[in-house]
């Protein structure tokens, strides 16, 4: 860490790197990336790769590593990402799942396919960067080319623009589309992704999932105008989690004739997005990509990623827009299945409302408070009191203010 480096804006676990992560690892991977045995790398610093509130799932750091070879002195920017080796609660909270493994599919095997194809229909979109290296014994690595020297940053201090939104949906919907392609003819490629939020039970168990729909209760219970629809919440809290969980899993435990099913990201929030100037959007993050219903990636952004005047209508504009791509883009590549329509997606998004009921109750308190710097993600995560104060946040009191009638409008509150 630099001596003058403001430790309070980083997380805790990143403030030092391991021991085993040294020149001598990093020059032992540069020796197979540049294929070059003699490599020597001749500097190298580690710091912190990322802001508080950005990730909880890993350990990253940053380093430029300096080195030479019989070609010359070179330097390459590297993002490290690992899994947490401090006690706590963060290790303990993502020890026996599947996050790197599905993360080196993701970069190994499945988005350069999808890359090709798209390539093949004359579409030169871009879906990762290039990972350099990743293990996952005798401990999880991954480590990519860094974007920031590239002039790519994550969105942290300000609003997302409709511009920017609207790069976000376009390269999601050429995702997407090119899955469902892939998903109809080579579905074996695909069939390892099947770890999504609900196969975590660690993370499924944990008080800051299971205490949402009790916190957001309590919140209704301070303001008026949500008295008409606290029953709603009342008779659905026994059983939300597991029929939202009934959504995530539907394409492996309940597959239905007339669904739309992709390869989703599974955690598509704004900062696991990285943006270059209003032009150019780079997903990252990849742990929990599995194979489920098209709405889950659209639903989740509604409210992980959109801003209020976007979510107020449930992305009505943002998906629409979503869906003239992912349509053009499912002819260029060949698609051979049903062609989906925009009225059977909305019916599906409207038909998976309990994802919208547990990111209200659950996800999207924290969210907004993290987004505003009113609280540490890791406070949020750990304090039950803490967790609790960001529900009567005024963001999000607002937000559920406009999305609750919304809710009734469409008609989420009718056959509960």
């Amino acid at each position: 860490m630099p001596d003058n480096a403001d430790t309070e804006q980083f997380n805790a676990d990143e403030l030092e790197a391991p021991a085993w992560l040294n020149a001598q690892f990093i020059a032992d991977v540069l020796r197979t990336y540049e294929k070059s045995p003699e490599l020597k790398v001749t500097d190298l610093k580690f710091t912190p790769a990322s802001a508080q509130g950005d990730h909880y799932a890993s350990v990253m750091f940053r380093t430029t590593a300096e080195y030479t070879t019989s070609k010359g002195k070179f330097c390459k920017p590297l993002i490290i990402k690992t899994m947490p080796e401090q006690e706590g609660h963060k290790k303990d909270m993502l020890s026996d799942t599947h996050l790197f493994s599905t993360e080196i599919r993701a970069y190994t095997t499945a988005l350069p396919e999808f890359e090709r194809i798209l390539r093949e229909a004359g579409d030169d979109t871009k879906l990762f960067v290039p990972c350099i290296y990743h293990s996952l014994e005798p401990r999880q690595v991954m480590i990519f080319e860094d974007l920031v020297p590239q002039g790519y940053t994550v969105i942290r201090n300000r609003p997302t623009t409709q511009r920017e939104l609207e790069k976000v949906f376009s390269k999601l919907a050429k995702w997407h589309a090119v899955s469902m392609k892939v998903l109809n003819e080579q579905p074996d490629l695909l069939k390892d992704f099947k770890y999504g939020l609900m196969d975590m039970p660690t993370i499924m168990s944990d008080p800051m999932v299971t205490s949402g729909m009790e916190n957001f209760l309590k919140m209704m219970d301070q303001i008026p105008e949500f008295t008409k629809y606290k029953p709603y919440f009342e008779k659905i809290k026994g059983d939300y989690i597991q029929r939202m969980g009934d959504v995530l899993q539907e394409y492996r435990k309940n597959f239905q004739s007339d669904g739309y099913y992709v390869m989703c990201h599974g955690d598509f929030h704004l900062r696991n997005m990285m943006f270059k100037d209003d032009e150019e959007v780079m997903f990252i993050d990849f742990q929990i990509c599995n194979l489920c219903p098209i709405t889950v990636d659209l639903c989740y952004s509604v409210y992980m990623l959109m801003e209020p005047e976007q979510r107020c209508d449930l992305g009505k504009d943002l998906i629409n827009y979503y869906f003239t791509v992912l349509e053009d883009t499912l002819k260029k590549v060949g698609y051979k299945g049903e062609m989906p329509t925009n009225d059977g997606l909305w019916k599906q998004i409207h038909r998976h409302k309990f994802y919208d009921f547990f990111l209200l109750t659950t996800f999207l308190p924290m969210t907004l408070a993290v987004k505003a710097n009113a609280f540490k993600i890791h406070e949020l995560i750990q304090d039950p009191e803490i967790r609790q104060k960001c529900y009567l946040f005024d963001p999000y009191v607002q937000d559920v203010k406009k999305l609750l009638p919304k809710y009734e409008e469409i008609g989420y509150f009718k056959g509960l």
